[in-house]
């Protein structure tokens, strides 16, 4: 027998919560599928050593409630991942979320009937639903990559992945550790594994931009200070670049003198908040030279802190600019480097070649170890959606990002009536304080969805347009210089188009108003019966 709802959320992140709760003030029967066990999406499987927000606090937690802002207190500067999720079980219960969302179930299927005008979808457990409108909760970092090292089923030791850490943790004490990765789970992660294993190799293919944290408790006085002001901060928050208030920038990084330069680059890395560098002077994301002076220094930051040359240039990123891959916050990642019982083995200039059944073998050597900790990324953006592979009017999402992801807004699919996706691609998602964004996103779909119609959908001129404007503001950044999971280059065989917007949210919201405001310019919208709709 097949359920019927109007509202079908499919994840309980961040996102899905806060759209059920938004649903349920148009009174819309709303249901959400979640594949963990419990709510908080990233939150809930992410879970490994150091694991921790790059955004502050006090800035990424909802907006909507003035009286949630005031009665959940953080403590930390930078929110580790336990205390991220205690918040959002927190917002489950009280907004009482939980008894519209279905735990432990995955979506397998879903496909529009274009005569029900009805998506119809399958869960794991052979469960039927059909819904008239489908809205992608899923997450930018949800699907890990498959690992693409050889024998890897033949290693008789443990292998654990930062992506799906055991709930009940994982002891290293006095073993030998392989850490393979180092992007943002890796960095958090080595330290703390360095703390307590014997032995800890890294293994590096690309080193990254990372800044340091500078994490600490949250005194009372800077925590009543931001609740006393929390609208202003939240109109700075969406006014914004990134959803993170910094400084802006008033000249190029060419105009000033380089004790200027370092000293305002000084200035910026002491903040420790994760784009104040790259966010210095105006022209650090387009200007290859102007570039160059914030990566150098950073580069200089490293060989302060690590004690072996070799290592320390080995850790300093030359092969692409600063910022067009992913950046990073950590806690002491340089500094366990000078450490006796920890090395870096790097992968361009000897390959990982195998896995073998009691260790790891390059092309210099056969590394011995007890366990292999994978931290080697996501499908970014598109992988949820793609695991799922819906089925529009005329053709499944796979064939119609065949050539790479594409959407009108970030929002919405041509093609895939009444179907929404938030922070999808071509939205600001990874660029962006995502609560910021999901918050917008959110707030959009809803009031899309409260105009009754039966049906809307993007139209393909719109989604044409939006994906030529996105594609040439990358055009004019360094961003296309680096081979990154911005542009999918991490996953073999997947399409290279870089899937955010990265015009800032400010301008972002800006445009996503201006549609709304022209009756959902680029959308066509079939109109309900007067018996259905909100």
């Amino acid at each position: 027998m097949t359920e019927e709802r109007d509202v079908l959320v499919v994840g309980a992140g961040f996102a899905g919560l806060y759209q059920l709760h938004r649903l349920r003030g148009l009174d819309l029967d709303t249901r959400v599928i979640e594949a963990g066990s419990d709510v908080g999406g990233t939150w809930y499987w992410n879970r490994y050593p150091g694991a921790r927000c790059d955004v502050e606090s006090m800035s990424y937690c909802y907006s909507f409630s003035p009286e949630l802002e005031q009665d959940w207190t953080w403590t930390e500067k930078y929110p580790a991942q336990p205390e991220i999720l205690a918040y959002l079980r927190h917002v489950a219960a009280r907004f009482d979320l939980r008894r519209d969302i279905t735990f432990d179930t995955s979506v397998t299927d879903a496909a529009w009937d274009d005569d029900r005008r009805r998506w119809l979808v399958r869960t794991d457990d052979g469960e039927e639903i059909s819904a008239h409108w489908l809205i992608w909760a899923t997450g930018c970092l949800s699907i890990p990559k498959t690992p693409e090292i050889e024998g890897l089923e033949d290693f008789t030791g443990r292998i654990l992945s930062t992506a799906r850490w055991p709930h009940e943790g994982a002891d290293v004490a006095g073993e030998r550790v392989a850490v393979v990765g180092t992007g943002s789970s890796g960095i958090q992660a080595v330290p703390q594994l360095a703390a307590d294993a014997a032995e800890l190799t890294v293994l590096q293919r690309t080193p990254s931009f990372s800044f340091p944290a500078f994490n600490r408790p949250l005194a009372d006085d800077e925590v009543a200070e931001r609740k006393a002001h929390y609208p202003q901060w939240r109109e700075a928050q969406r006014a914004s670049g990134f959803g993170v208030p910094v400084q802006p920038p008033t000249r190029s990084a060419l105009e000033v003198s380089p004790e200027e330069r370092d000293a305002t680059y000084q200035e910026r890395w002491d903040q420790g908040v994760l784009t104040a560098v790259s966010s210095a002077y105006t022209d650090i994301r387009t200007n290859p030279a102007a570039n160059e002076t914030a990566a150098e220094f950073v580069r200089e930051r490293i060989r302060d802190t690590v004690d072996d040359p070799d290592t320390a240039e080995v850790l300093s990123p030359r092969s692409y600019p600063l910022g067009t891959r992913r950046p990073c916050l950590d806690t002491g990642y340089y500094e366990t480097f000078n450490q006796p019982h920890v090395r870096l083995l790097d992968l361009t200039a000897t390959p990982l070649l195998r896995a073998t059944a009691t260790g790891l073998e390059t092309t210099a050597e056969h590394l011995e170890v007890d366990t292999i900790v994978l931290a080697t990324g996501f499908d970014a953006v598109t992988g949820a959606l793609l695991a799922v592979d819906p089925r529009g009017r005329d053709e499944s999402l796979s064939e119609h990002w065949a050539a790479g992801a594409r959407s009108y807004l970030g929002l919405a699919v041509a093609g895939f009536p009444n179907m929404f996706t938030v922070t999808g691609p071509t939205s600001p998602n990874v660029l962006s304080n995502m609560v910021i964004s999901i918050e917008q996103h959110v707030d959009w779909i809803t009031d899309a969805i409260a105009q009754g119609a039966e049906v809307m959908e993007a139209d393909p001129a719109a989604e044409e347009q939006w994906v030529a404007d996105t594609s040439a503001m990358v055009a004019g950044t360094l961003y296309p210089r680096a081979d990154s999971w911005y542009i999918g280059a991490n996953v073999d065989g997947k399409p290279r188009v870089f899937l955010a917007f990265v015009g800032g949210i400010a301008e972002y919201r800006r445009r996503c108003d201006e549609v709304a405001a022209a009756d959902y310019r680029g959308f066509t919208l079939t109109r309900a019966p007067a018996e259905v709709g909100a």
